[in-house]
This record gives C-alpha cells, structure tokens and sequence, in this order.
C-alpha cells in the first residue's frame, strides 16, 4: 500500500510503504518505510539502469540513503522479495520524468475486461 505525498514547504516526493513482513530490530519492528525522491547526490556511485532494474545490489545501497526509518543495507538484502519489489517500484517511479507519466496510456475497462 503506498500512499505518495508532497510537503508544501519543501517540494520533494515521499511515498509510504507498508511491509508485508516487518524489518526485525532489537527496538521494534519496522512495518511501514517512508522514502523519498532521491536527489542526484544520493544517486553517486550507482547505475540509473541498475536502480531503474530494481538490482538488489543498487537497492541496498541507495535505500539506506532515502529511507525513514533508515534501513541498513543489511537489511535490505534481508528483506522479503515482495517488499523489496514494492520499494523498488516506488524507487523506479521517483526517476520518471513527470511528462513520461502523462503519456503513459492508460488501461481502459474493455482492455481489463478481456
């Protein structure tokens, strides 16, 4: 479940994640990640392609960098499959340009239906 969200002060794009199974630390479990829109920085010594791909090897290092609560790279690759795919999908989103999303066609309900 991701619910993306703007702040009105400071324009950078976060989405909220809810994990299929929690992120085990000695303080608590961690059941839902916020990341936000990486800035180029953060993106340094890593491959577009690779973070476009959703590589687990580019995940675990760029999800540490844009994850509240902050993840280790340990505990990405301990993560289940399925919420690694959710925080990459959202991660992948973040780096399409905003005109690339509007020419994306839509499913129409005769296409659903077939």
């Amino acid at each position: 479940m991701t619910q993306p969200a703007t702040q009105l002060t400071n324009p950078v794009l976060t989405a909220k994640i809810e994990l299929d199974t929690p992120v085990t630390r000695k303080s608590g479990d961690v059941t839902e990640v916020t990341l936000r829109k990486p800035k180029a920085g953060e993106l340094r010594g890593l491959n577009l392609t690779d973070i476009l791909q959703m590589d687990v090897n580019a995940l675990g290092k760029l999800l540490p960098r844009i994850s509240q609560p902050v993840l280790t790279e340990a505990e990405v690759q301990n993560m289940d499959p399925a919420d690694l795919v959710q925080l990459g999908g959202e991660v992948a989103g973040f780096l399409v340009p905003k005109k690339m999303k509007d020419t994306q066609p839509q499913p129409s309900e005769t296409s659903l239906s077939a």
